[in-house]
């Protein structure tokens, strides 16, 4: 075991050992060589470097997302810091405990010239939960202080599942190293504690007496919901579960494929469909369309279940229930509903779009919907699927997935910034197959999360290439912009053959719809290394189809 000599670096590595934090991200630099150093040389902290330390923060936050646990982001001073910020705000909207940790000059040489030093306190201020900025002085109070900081910083991370940071300054030398802790410390603080919210008589009542119930559902992570309360909500008639691809929630009589639902349907129509009572719980949700049908036909009460927060999404919220969703529902979803004919009109829409959505797409031209069509059939289960941003998502929306399917996607900003390596960190701690579905933005702007030596032969990446933001094509007005291929779609002529070469990915392509089943029937099985396949889709046709096949579903 080898240690840093430095006192504040053993302290901060001891709380980690403490807290049972094995996972540590780290970006190669000096200032932070206390804590490699000790990082590194202790057996029970498990070691990642990634250079580029954009792609090491979404690196480390798609490892705590698989993980559900803190995962230890460390870098340098400097601009290092900045570009971890990206990932901080997806964590801090997405609720994913990360702890990151910035190596700084001591007090005295900030402003005032030094090199390699920013204002790295507060950097992070609108998007963390807790922040410990913590001195370099070894005087006693200090150095009491400095350990209930960070003890403080850890627990939050842990408790309120987010992002924290600890910016900690290292005076010189900052190589020496022990080998042994030479710190003690004082006894840990008690641990924060949650508590389960008991819901009231007139809530339950409220619960009991409304006819139509919608229950949304937003991000969600798999496996989280008891089984017993899914078959309660499907067996009431006075009950509509609208689930997402990524709500990771799955029964027959639940509704996916939201957009393909109430899209295309007219206002006398969704207003035959408006809910009395909207409950949602989970995160961000993907679908603009039911977004704008609940801000139109706004139900006349909406409760929020989330123990830390709630969000006003459609301008109607009534209650946010701070607790636990098995709690909330072992209060109310043992209650003996109304009965209702509520359910019955949402399955008849149901039926009638499926079977126009299977007909649709027996003659579908090649295109972005045929390839997530043929996609949704050829996966292996049981499998992770990670969704890119953009057009990527909203495609998988539209069709049903497999409950062996645990879907990610980083929702909480949305950007399209991050999701490759977001993907490779899932893949790192799950003994699962990992895929990657991704556009062409996503993917070459995020190109460096390939310059990583800790990808797993189990990660393979299907790369959509429609050759710019296909997505834009569908906005109004965009033929009227001379513009529009340079600063919306963005048309571009890469392709990934070279990076495949060279980072050590097999590389496939199609190009055409007669090699799509058999390719990706043959690329979905086991390989010795990671691959990569491109399929390129005409970008003058995506948004054609799309858009009749909206129109095809309104009968």
């Amino acid at each position: 075991m080898i240690l840093p000599e430095n006192k504040l670096a053993q302290t901060l590595i001891k709380l980690c050992l403490d807290s049972g934090l094995d996972k540590v991200v780290i970006s190669p630099g000096s200032r932070n060589a206390p804590l490699t150093i000790g990082f590194s040389g202790h057996p029970f902290f498990k070691c990642y470097s990634i250079v580029d330390e954009r792609c090491a923060g979404f690196f480390a936050l798609g490892m705590a997302q698989q993980s559900d646990s803190p995962v230890i982001l460390l870098c340098t001073s400097g601009s290092a810091l900045l570009n971890y910020y990206p990932a901080v705000a997806e964590a801090y909207y997405s609720r994913v405990p990360l702890i990151i940790i910035s190596a700084d000059r001591p007090e005295h040489l900030i402003n005032i010239g030094d090199g390699q030093t920013v204002n790295q306190p507060h950097v992070f201020k609108n998007h963390i939960f807790f922040e410990a900025n913590l001195k370099s002085k070894q005087r006693l109070l200090s150095f009491s202080n400095n350990e209930k900081l960070i003890r403080k910083a850890l627990q939050k991370s842990i408790f309120c599942h987010g992002p924290v940071h600890i910016n900690i300054p290292f005076e010189e030398p900052l190589y020496n190293t022990t080998d042994s802790f030479t710190i003690s410390l004082k006894s840990p603080a008690r641990p924060l504690k949650s508590t389960l919210l008991n819901i009231s008589e007139r809530h339950r009542r409220k619960w009991y007496n409304s006819q139509r119930k919608m229950i949304l559902v937003g991000v969600h992570p798999p496996e989280k919901i008891n089984l017993k309360f899914l078959e309660i909500l499907a067996s009431d008639s006075s009950v509509v579960v609208l689930t997402e691809t990524t709500s990771n929630l799955h029964h027959d009589s639940f509704f996916s494929s939201i957009d393909q639902l109430i899209g295309s349907q007219s206002d006398v129509e969704l207003k035959a469909l408006k809910p009395d009572l909207l409950l949602t719980f989970g995160g961000m949700v993907v679908s603009k369309k039911i977004k704008a049908f609940l801000r139109t036909h706004k139900p006349n009460t909406h409760w929020h279940v989330d123990p830390y927060q709630a969000n006003d999404t459609f301008f109607s919220l009534s209650h946010h229930f701070k607790t636990d969703i098995n709690h909330f529902f072992s209060e109310v979803a043992t209650i003996n509903s109304v009965k209702s004919e509520y359910k019955g009109k949402w399955l008849l829409v149901k039926k009638n779009r499926a079977l126009r959505h299977e007909k649709f797409l027996e003659h579908c031209l090649f295109s972005d919907l045929m390839v997530f069509n043929s996609l949704s059939k050829h996966l292996k289960v049981p499998m992770v699927l990670h969704s890119a941003n953009s057009s990527t998502i909203r495609y998988l929306q539209l069709f049903k997935l497999d409950a062996q399917i645990a879907i990610y996607c980083n929702r909480g900003t949305s950007g399209i910034d991050g999701s490759t390596s977001t993907a490779i960190g899932g893949a790192v701690v799950s003994s699962l197959p990992n895929i990657l579905i991704t556009g062409d933005l996503s993917f070459f702007y995020d190109s460096n999360a390939l310059w990583n030596s800790h990808i797993p032969n189990n990660f393979k990446i299907v790369l959509v290439n429609n050759s710019g933001g296909g997505i834009f094509r569908i906005l109004p007005g965009h033929k009227k912009s001379a513009t529009f291929d340079t600063f919306f779609e963005t048309k571009h002529n890469l392709d990934a053959k070279h990076l495949c070469i060279m980072y050590g990915l097999d590389y496939h392509t199609v190009n055409t719809a007669k090699q799509l089943d058999s390719t990706f029937s043959k690329f979905f099985e086991p390989s010795n290394k990671p691959s990569l396949l491109e399929i390129f889709t005409p970008a003058d046709v995506n948004d054609q189809v799309l858009l009749s096949y909206f129109d095809n579903l309104k009968g």
